[in-house]
């Protein structure tokens, strides 16, 4: 059987518990992607899944390394399901970019690229070659809502 990005997509929702079907919330005066040519700017992503933030805390103290990791996948199934929305469809993607990964970490916590990573892997298995991408990796004080991680992203697309 061949495996298309979307059934990949749908697969991985479905093994993760949660639905990525319904609105997308953003929380202020902005949008949510934004098109310049052949490339789209998906704002970030923090792990919210319908109204509710699911990972929030410190990396570090609060928040273990697994539990940021699943948040991050989280954050790059809601950057994908823009993207599909978007796009009409996520075959529509050539590239994957840039991704950047913000993760709210305690004082002595420095695996933010090992949270990053998790993102990135599902990125890959989604998208195949085409999720391949530049990346950047940051701990920083605070997020919105507390989430103890939020990514962005930029892809390239017909």
């Amino acid at each position: 059987m061949n495996s298309t990005r979307q059934s990949r997509f749908d697969a991985i929702a479905a093994a993760m518990g949660h639905s990525f079907a319904g609105e997308i919330l953003i929380g202020g005066d902005y949008v949510s992607t934004q098109r310049h040519g052949p490339q789209v700017f998906v704002s970030g992503q923090i792990p919210r899944v319908g109204t509710t933030v699911v990972v929030t805390g410190r990396v570090g103290s609060e928040v273990s390394l697994a539990e940021a990791q699943a948040g991050a996948r989280i954050c790059a199934m809601r950057a994908l399901a823009l993207l599909a929305r978007a796009l009409g469809s996520l075959d529509r993607i050539t590239q994957l970019l840039k991704v950047g990964v913000y993760v709210q970490s305690a004082a002595d916590f420095t695996q933010q690229s090992e949270v990053a990573d998790a993102a990135s892997a599902l990125l890959h298995e989604v998208l195949g070659p085409a999720g391949t991408h530049t990346r950047t990796s940051v701990g920083v004080y605070q997020l919105p809502k507390n989430a103890a991680v939020e990514l962005d992203l930029i892809a390239a697309v017909e």
